[in-house]
C-alpha cells in the first residue's frame, strides 16, 4: 500500500494528470524491462492512480445526474450512468 503522503499527492492531482501517469506506469510495465521491486512500487501507484480516477469520474456522474436542461432552458435532475467497468 502506498504511503500516506503518497496518496495525499495523489488526491490532489487533476483526473487527466492521474490518467497520464496511470497510463505510463502501464507502458513500463508492460515493456517488461522493471525489476521486481519496481514493479510492485509501480503497481501500487497504478492502483492508487486508478482508485483516484475511479473517484473523479464517480464526482463528475453524480454531477452530471443532479444537473440537466431541458430545451426551455429549465434545470432539471437527471442520472447518466458511465459505462461499468468489464
Amino acid at each position: 500500500m502506498p504511503a500516506k503522503d503518497t496518496v495525499a499527492k495523489i488526491t490532489k492531482m487533476t483526473f487527466e494528470e492521474a490518467l497520464a501517469e496511470l497510463e505510463e506506469i502501464i507502458r513500463r510495465l508492460e515493456g517488461g524491462n522493471t525489476d521486481l521491486n519496481d514493479a510492485i512500487t509501480a503497481y501500487e501507484r497504478g492502483t492508487a492512480l486508478k482508485r483516484h480516477c475511479d473517484d473523479k469520474l464517480r464526482d463528475a456522474q453524480e454531477k452530471i445526474s443532479r444537473i440537466k436542461l431541458d430545451e426551455a432552458g429549465s434545470i432539471s435532475s437527471v442520472t447518466h450512468e458511465l459505462p461499468k467497468e468489464k
